[in-house]
């Protein structure tokens, strides 16, 4: 017993100083606070958790589970997804005030050479000139403009699924400086990750999952442009992005990590879940990782739900998520996710199951971490979907002290 309680006194004092894990961005998820670990329903028991393979072409099958068979059936998923997220209104205003400060460099530094004069004296007095730009300068100083990228393949059936994926990431901003400003490119990273699991029923109510993944994360700590040569910003994130892509197929610093999952169908409309993610055996780029414990509960009332051409999914989630995450302060509610969602047919092929559906819609909200969040998808001919999802994530020190809002879209084609 001791041993034991020693044993899990380090694991949380080494996981506090730990980062976190390559991190995939599932639209559905997210719109409904990121509660997934107990619904796991289709290909996102890939990342949530492996166990809900088990429920792929099992619930709403009346042959195989008829206590589920009120819930749409989904019969597996095929998936190319790609995706993009950043403050696209702030990130033209920054670029329009960094292309008014390059001509105000470019304006005294011709004037300096034409007189003889300190080029930083005059530069000084062209700003003092223009205090509706320096206002402007203030107003970005230190603001962070994320900006998010993600590309997916994904397969998934009963009891087997994988996916190859890459998430993006770079944060710049605006340093005002004391004579020219800058803009840093803070935290610049790409991840990449191939994963393949499987799951089995050891019963109708109890399910098991195991999976195994490699990663590799390229990362730029920090860079710094001087905006009066605003020329060059284009060109050094460009060989920062080529550096960066390049990298990620060097496979001499890929890390393998393992997760396991649990599903427990405690009656008909309510299931329970709990996942033990992002195991890695050696760090990933530098950085040693933190694990992901995730516990859950997942309702699914029969009343609401139906198993018909016009099909109609209904799930309330909510999630104790990434306990073992003690960054920025966590107050133990910020672990907690919860959300909704409806899924509804809105055209059907007639004579067909709800796993061949022409028109779907699916709405969806929740908070994560205590910050709201909410999305939809439509789906047309269960090959594309679009879908768009906002959440945020805690961007200061400590948590609930500056929200960072996202705002993702999706494309998908696949069955």
């Amino acid at each position: 017993m001791k041993k034991l309680l020693v044993l899990l006194t380090l694991t949380f004092v080494a996981t506090s100083f730990a980062a976190k894990a390559p991190t995939h961005r599932s639209i559905r998820a997210e719109a409904m606070g990121n509660a997934h670990v107990a619904l796991v329903d289709d290909k996102e028991a890939i990342y949530f958790n492996y166990a809900g393979l088990n429920q792929i072409n099992r619930l709403g099958n009346y042959d195989m589970r008829p206590e589920q068979g009120y819930y749409p059936r989904n019969l597996g998923d095929m998936r190319l997804n790609l995706g993009g997220a950043g403050p696209f209104e702030t990130y033209f205003s920054t670029y329009n005030v960094a292309k008014d400060v390059q001509k105000i460099y470019n304006r005294a530094s011709k004037v300096a050479k034409e007189n003889g004069l300190k080029e930083s004296n005059v530069l000084l007095d062209s700003l003092a000139s223009h205090p509706e730009l320096i206002h402007k300068m203030n107003s970005y100083d230190h603001k962070y403009l994320t900006m998010k990228v993600k590309m997916d393949a994904e397969m998934a059936f009963h009891n087997f699924g994988g996916a190859i994926w890459i998430d993006g990431n770079v944060a710049p901003y605006m340093d005002a400086g004391l004579i020219v400003p800058q803009i840093v490119i803070d935290t610049f990273y790409i991840d990449g990750v191939a994963q393949l699991g499987t799951a089995y029923g050891f019963t109708d109510e109890f399910s098991a999952g195991i999976g195994i993944k490699f990663a590799k994360r390229h990362k730029v700590e920090s860079v710094q442009i001087n905006m009066a040569n605003y020329d060059n910003i284009q060109d050094t994130l460009e060989d920062r992005y080529h550096d960066a892509a390049d990298e990620i197929f060097d496979f001499d610093e890929v890390s393998a990590g393992i997760d396991l999952g649990v599903l427990y169908q405690l009656t008909r409309e309510l299931r329970l879940g709990m996942s033990l993610r992002d195991i890695y055996f050696k760090e990933l780029a530098g950085d040693k990782i933190t694990p992901n414990l995730t516990a859950g509960i997942n309702y699914s009332p029969r009343f609401f739900n139906r198993n018909m051409g016009f099909g109609r999914k209904f799930n309330i989630a909510l999630d104790y998520a990434d306990a073992f995450n003690g960054q920025n302060n966590y107050k133990p509610f910020s672990h907690l996710n919860m959300g909704l969602e409806v899924e509804q047919t809105l055209l059907a092929w007639p004579g067909y199951s709800t796993a061949f559906r022409a028109l779907a819609l699916r709405l969806s909200g929740g908070f994560k971490g205590g910050y709201p969040a909410a999305g939809f998808a439509i789906e047309a001919l269960r090959f594309i979907t679009v879908e768009f999802a906002t959440w945020a994530e805690e961007l200061g020190y400590y948590t609930g002290q500056d929200e960072e809002r996202i705002y993702m879209g999706q494309l998908s084609i696949g069955f």
